[in-house]
Order: C-alpha cells, then structure tokens, then sequence
C-alpha cells in the first residue's frame, strides 16, 4: 500500500518503537499521523517532538486505555465488559472501538505491547488470594474481583474481537503490529525473571499471551472483510531512546545513597530495617542507557544484557524500517503471520556495530563523571546484580582477570575486605540499590531496603536460609566465593588455551582479544559468560 496520503493511526506511539515508526512515516509523506498512547500527555509529547518533520502531514493525537472502556466505570463494569457476551450495542462503550471509529484510519500501526499488558495483571497472584479464601472458609469480594479481573484469555479476545469490528466499520485495510516473544528471544532458560521463580510464570505467562495473540493475528488474516493482517515480533532486547550521566530513579524515585558500617547479621532479618543504614541526601548519580519501556540500565548490565548469546539487541529504528517496507508491500522476512516458525526479527548487523559505539559512549562518561556504572537492580533477578557488583569489586582491587586468577582466595578475601571497608562510596552503591554484601566475618553491609530476602518481617536466619539469600542476590566476600571467582577465571583462561593463538579465523567467538586477559576486568562481559556457560541460560539462535 502506498502511504503517501493516507491516514495512519499508530498505537502506542509514545514507546521507543511507536516514535520510529512515527518519524518513519513522515518520510512518506502520510496525509496525517494520529499519534496514540495511554497518556495524553504522553502523545502530545510525540507530536511536539516530531512536529519539526511534518511537512505537509497533519498530526493530531488520542489517548486512552484500548483494553478498557471508554469512560469512568465500576470495577465491575469493567469485568463484565470483558467476560460477557459481546453485542452490537456494547461496542462503543470500548476506547479502541471508539478510537478506530472516529479516526476511520486507513491504516493501523500497533505499537502496544499488549501481552504485558495482560499478562502483567498476575492471574496467578490473585488466584492464590482467592485459593487461600477458600481455604479458609470464605471468599473476599475484593479478592474475587482481582481474579476476574486478571483472566488472561477473556481479555485477549475481547481485544481482537473489539479491534477486528472497529476496523471493520471504520474501513481500515493494512492493520500492522509490531509484537514481542516475551523473552527477549531466549527460550526457557532465560536467566532474566519477575521473580525468584525460574522461568518466571509471570514472563512465561507473557510468552504465552504474546503467542496467543499472534494466533489470533493469523486468524484475522484469513477471514474476508478484515484487513490486511501483518506482525512483526522482535526477538532481542530493543534499545535505545538516549544514554547519559545523572542521577538514577527507580519505580519514578530517586534512589539515595546509604551509609552504614558492617554488623552482626543477628537471629532475625527483615527486607526493611531503617536502623540498618542511614539515608543520605546523595542521589545515585552515574552513566545510563534509557531503552524506553523497559527503563534504565547501567553500563555493565547493557553490556550483559546485550552480550552474544544473551538477549542482544536490535535497534527501534531497523524495526520501523522494516515494517514499512511490509506496509508498502516488500517482504522482509519477518512477517510471522506468513511464517509463524521461522520469521521472528533477530540481533542485527547494525545494533552489533553500534552496541560497540554505545559501550564506548557509556565508557567515556563513566570517566568523565569519574564513576562507575555497574548495576542499578531493575533488570532482574537480583543475582545478576550480585554478580556485576561482586566482578565490579574484583575489578576495583585488582584489575585484570589474571591477577585474580594468580591469587589465593585468602589474599582476594583480604583484599575486598579491605576495599569495601576502606571505600565507603564503593560500598554505598552496592548496599544503595538493595544489594547487601556480606563479609567473610559473617558481618554484613546493607541498606534500609534490601531485595532478597522479598518483604522478609523478623525471619529467623538459618544457615540454609542465609545461604540462599546470599546464592540469590547479595554480594558474597567470604573465602568460598572468592575461591568460585579464581575458579572461574581459571576456566576462562583454559578455553582461551584451547584455542589456537594463531587461529585467526571467524571460528571462535570467545578467544585471545575477545577476553584480553591482562587488561581491565569487564563486568558484563563476565557475568554475560556465567549465565551461558554455568547457568546454561544462553541463546544458540541468533
């Protein structure tokens, strides 16, 4: 279809997709562009930043929630809206419906990452609550409510059922929707959860959504009347909207920085201890990359993140580009709903080049703010944080892998003992983020807040428990560990010996330059290793 003069409703175009998208089509002169996200602000703030590339095309912008209704409605309402029968004179009561048909788009563009949205209301928290009601003999309204109100499936059909009508009175013909795998690509072992589960139910449940909903994709394509039915679903990290030096906020809040001396772990422990630590007006204050919807990632979990074999990456823009190629007709490739198996949109050649330039970036910032940007704890699960913060450490006292690898654990124990004690600031930026460390002296370095153990009230420490804790996300100082880093190191410099030095070819990945034994330790890099090789939570399809 030729976009030149058509009218192109984009949902969610607020998101790091949504605005590429919007750019990109302003190359091919649409008649108008209407701009949508859940937020009116939020679109408005699009419009503004895009106006100066308008030209000719008109943009104008709508909001609203399109899985709910349209309007000020019960809890109730809502519910039944979405598991009721659907009749022709319910329809204008949904924002979608009411959305398509008011702007009749010719074409629509769907940005919206529709399976967290669902799937993120937790059907299996709120099915607990109301397990544990009737178990005790009675059932909360309020629980019951929550439950209906999280059902994955009845939400999902209603969508489609609510946008296959909508388009179908409002005459659109190339409905377009940029999708997602619910894993970043990685399969079952994916080493980054919503929970201490894994793999998450929550993540998974996602996966489960997205799949579905593709499905229904498929469906729509083949019935007579609907429009022209397309999705692209990336199966990489997406990345980037800007990186910077400032301060750091998580859940909207700044995160302060935490003053504290080592002591006792004592016979209880709980997540929230004010007494722990004292909260200074410092705020976190170091490199970072935005990567949109899914927030903020320091340099060291970018680098994890996006390392090979694990999520990599793959540009908002490539995405754009592609998907207007489908709309004008090409074939990329990447269409799923022609090639459900085979067709998903992997790490490219260019994030690959530009992930270098990114890191780079990253890297001179960190020395020019003089600080280190090694875990911010939003990715998950709190044992990647761990494990950035303890290489971190390893880097900070000592350098390189080789020297590491040519201590004992005695002298590395000594060492980062020392360093944590003597540097408070290096130590305020583990404990600052709700990572404890804890001290082969069985004393421990903490925040107010800690994350694992999870909203822990007066639990009794048991060494089992202790040990799972700190296995799961605080940063482990006593000799047995820092015996496990020189091992590790050991194993790194044994592959690299297994390689030919004289091997130049595109063989091996991980060879002599990759790993640079004698220059400086790279956190993510290492971390990215371990989820790959020990944990087995790598990726083979690339």
């Amino acid at each position: 279809m030729i976009i030149k003069g058509q009218k192109v409703l984009v949902l969610g175009g607020y998101g790091l997709v949504g605005a590429a998208v919007c750019r990109q089509l302003l190359e091919h002169s649409p008649g108008e562009i209407v701009i949508h996200s859940l937020l009116q602000r939020e679109a408005e703030e699009t419009r503004d930043e895009i106006m100066a590339e308008a030209d000719a095309s008109v943009i104008s912008v709508a909001s609203g929630d399109i899985l709910g209704l349209d309007g000020e409605f019960s809890q109730l309402d809502q519910i039944a809206a979405q598991i009721s029968a659907l009749d022709d004179d319910s329809l204008s009561s949904f924002r979608l419906y009411n959305l398509l048909v008011d702007n009749s788009p010719n074409i629509v563009i769907d940005c919206v990452n529709t399976a967290t949205a669902i799937a993120y209301r937790n059907v299996y928290q709120a099915s607990q609550r109301v397990l544990d009601d009737l178990l005790a003999g009675t059932v909360d309204a309020e629980h019951a409510a929550h439950l209906l109100e999280s059902l994955y499936i009845p939400r999902l059909i209603r969508h489609m059922q609510i946008l296959y009508r909508g388009m179908q009175v409002a005459g659109t013909k190339l409905y377009i929707k940029v999708g997602t795998s619910g894993t970043g690509g990685m399969g079952l072992n994916v080493p980054y959860t919503h929970s201490e589960e894994k793999p998450s139910r929550v993540l998974m449940s996602k996966s489960s959504v997205a799949g579905a909903h593709s499905l229904m994709l498929f469906l729509m394509a083949r019935t007579p009347g609907a429009p022209i039915t397309k999705e692209i679903k990336p199966a990489a990290a997406i990345a980037w909207k800007k990186i910077a030096h400032g301060p750091i906020s998580r859940h909207r809040e700044p995160i302060h920085l935490h003053e504290t001396a080592p002591r006792s772990i004592g016979a209880t422990f709980s997540s929230i201890d004010t007494d722990a630590a004292q909260l200074t007006d410092d705020i976190l204050t170091t490199v970072f990359i935005d990567t949109g919807e899914n927030g903020i990632f320091s340099l060291e979990e970018f680098a994890m993140l996006t390392t090979s074999e694990q999520m990599e990456f793959v540009t908002p823009e490539e995405i754009a580009r592609f998907l207007i190629f489908e709309i004008e007709g090409g074939n990329t490739g990447h269409d799923i709903i022609n090639a459900l198996d085979n067709a998903v949109l992997g790490p490219s050649y260019r994030a690959g080049m530009m992930r270098h330039w990114a890191m780079e970036l990253m890297t001179e910032l960190e020395k020019k703010g003089a600080t280190r940007s090694v875990a911010f704890e939003m990715l998950g699960p709190p044992r990647n944080t761990k494990l950035l913060f303890e290489a971190h450490l390893l880097r900070e006292a000592f350098g390189t892998m080789t020297a590491v690898r040519d201590s004992t654990p005695e002298e590395v124990t000594t060492r980062l003992d020392s360093l944590v004690r003597d540097n408070p600031r290096i130590a305020s930026e583990v404990i600052s983020v709700g990572i404890p460390i804890l001290l082969d002296s069985g004393e421990i370095l903490r925040g107010q807040r800690v994350i694992v153990p999870v909203e822990a009230e007066d639990v009794e420490v048991t060494p089992e428990r202790l040990e799972s804790w700190v296995k799961s996300g605080w940063v482990d100082l006593r000799r047995g560990n820092c015996a496990r880093w020189i091992e590790r190191l050991h194993t790194i410099h044994n592959e690299i010996l297994s390689k030919p030095a004289s091997d130049t070819s595109s063989r091996y990945l991980r060879n002599h330059r990759f790993w640079a034994e004698d220059k400086g330790i790279q956190p993510g890099k290492i971390v990215g290793w371990i989820l790959s090789a020990e944990e087995q939570g790598g990726r083979f399809k690339h």
